[in-house]
Parts: structure tokens; C-alpha cells; sequence
């Protein structure tokens, strides 16, 4: 699942990619992704890109005063394909045929394709056309990102605060904190020496704060990895770099331990027990 850093880092590499090109066709190859029938992506042909940003998990495209918003979903990503020699600059990349199909593809000005996929067996990602991005009802409830300066401890006690809730699911709850998913929240937890299955009601002063510090550094320190990674390359750079999601079996690169998975209502983490449980296997 794309979770901020990557966001932000495709967010910006398309900032700087589309920016002053116009949107010349657009070609739909699986319409369950146009979730704004009134407004299909297809009326943007003729309009020029301004810009890109990142809201949450999702990517906001800017042309002439509207938006084109793409909902990443579980399995969704972009795909930007752009002729060397034009004005795509240095920063062009070549798509890579192993990538997933494209759902919907924009042909630009400037030979440049820049392509909406999917890799899961349904499809999750969703294209909106607005005028403003908080149409979209998942960006309008939005809680405090990470990445933001504003984020302080103050704010995010208001977001965990004495709640009876399981710290991972918090963690990965848009409304509660926006950007975090499954690998960055056991990133998170891990730095934070703090059990999943904790509850936040149940969290001391210390650990509240040791999961602040945990959780914009994590955040924050993904994103400054992300710049410079081609786009096509992100989700690998991402994988390689966990501690321990998706490292079950493995030493812990803290206390040598061996990490371990548990599976709980519906969801999966990867913890060391020696650093976050006790020791006790949960």
C-alpha cells in the first residue's frame, strides 16, 4: 500500500513534471476508477497542469482551477513515460514493462504519458475531477499529517489521546493521522518500543511521547530517503528499508531478537518481542 513518503515523493516528481503541459487525450480502460460521472477525466482535454501536491495518501493534480485527484487506493501508483530529448528534461523516466497495466493513461504535451495502475485483483484507486480537493469525502476527513511543521505533540495527543483502541489501528486511521499505513505504523512502533496490540488509554506519559518522536521521525525521515529514488523504484527502496515489516523471522537490527508476526482483528504486524513486548510472543 502507498503510504505518505512515497506519496509525497511521486507528488513531487509530477509537480515538476507536469507543471505547463496540457492534457492533449485522455484514454479510460477501466471506467469503475471515474468516480465523479458528472466531471470524467476526459473533460480536462484542452486544460493545462499547474501543479501537484500530496493529501494524505492521495495525489492532487491542479490544471486551470480544477483538480484531478487520484485516490491511490491499496494497490495503486503512477506511471510517467516521456520521449529523452523533449522537454521532459533529465528528470524522464522509461516505463518498465514489469509494472502493472494502466487503468486510464493522459497523453500530454511534450511526448509525455503519464498513466494511473492498479496491482491488486480488484480494482481500489479511484480518479475524481473537482474543483476543490475537499470534495473528495476521504481528504475532507483527513486528520494532521506528520510531514506537516504543524504537527505537534499537542496535536497529536488530541488524535490518540486516552482512547480505547489498539495504538496500530490509530495509527493507521486516516481520520485520526493522515499518511500512515500497515509498514509504517510497525516502523513506527518498533522505534517506539511499543506493542501493537497496545492500547492507547493504556499508554504511559513516556511511551506517549517516545510514539510522537517515533512517529514524525519515521514519517519525515522516509520522505527526505524518497527524493531522489525514480518513481518506478520507490516501492522497492521502501521494502528494503523496514526494520521490521515484512521481516518476520528475521534478526532484529536493534537486539538481535528474532521478529516475529501476529495476526489480529483482521490485521497483520511484524514486532520484535524483545524490544516491544517483554519479551512475551504475542
Amino acid at each position: 500500500m502507498p503510504e505518505s513518503p512515497e506519496v509525497e515523493a511521486l507528488a513531487r516528481f509530477l509537480d515538476g513534471e507536469v507543471s505547463g503541459r496540457e492534457a492533449r487525450s485522455v484514454d479510460v480502460l477501466e471506467f469503475r476508477v471515474i468516480k465523479t460521472r458528472a466531471a470524467p477525466p476526459s473533460s480536462l482535454v484542452g486544460a493545462s497542469f499547474t501543479g501537484a501536491r500530496r493529501h494524505g495518501k492521495h495525489i492532487e493534480l491542479t490544471l486551470d482551477g480544477r483538480s484531478l485527484v487520484v485516490s491511490l487506493g491499496r494497490h495503486g501508483w503512477m506511471r510517467w513515460d516521456a520521449a529523452i530529448g523533449t522537454d521532459a528534461g533529465d528528470a524522464a523516466v522509461e516505463s518498465n514493462p514489469e509494472q502493472p497495466p494502466a487503468l486510464a493513461e493522459f497523453e500530454l504535451s511534450g511526448d509525455a504519458t503519464m498513466a494511473v495502475t492498479d496491482a491488486g485483483t480488484w480494482v481500489s484507486l479511484g480518479l475524481f475531477v473537482v474543483d476543490d480537493a475537499r470534495e473528495v469525502p476521504a481528504i475532507a476527513r483527513l486528520g494532521p499529517d506528520p510531514a506537516d511543521p504543524s504537527f505537534t505533540r499537542d496535536v497529536f495527543e488530541a488524535a490518540v489521546g486516552g482512547r480505547r483502541k489498539q495504538i496500530k489501528a490509530i495509527l493507521q486511521e486516516q481520520e485520526s493521522i493522515a499518511g500512515i499505513g500497515n509498514a509504517y505504523s510497525d516502523e513506527i512502533l518498533h522505534l517506539a518500543r511499543i506493542s501493537p496490540v497496545a492500547h492507547a488509554a493504556t499508554l504511559t506519559e513516556d511511551e506517549r511521547a517516545r510514539l510522537y518522536d517515533a512517529t514524525v521521525s519515521t514519517v519525515r525521515d522516509a520522505i527526505a530517503a524518497c527524493q531522489g529514488v525514480p518513481i518506478d523504484e520507490l516501492k522497492a527502496a521502501k521494502v528494503a528499508a523496514m526494520r521490521v515489516h515484512g521481516r518476520a523471522g528475521e534478526a532484529c537490527p536493534v537486539c538481535g531478537g528474532t521478529i516475529r508476526d501476529v495476526t489480529f482483528s483482521g490485521a497483520s504486524a511484524q514486532y520484535c518481542p524483545t524490544c516491544q513486548t517483554d519479551g512475551e510472543a504475542l
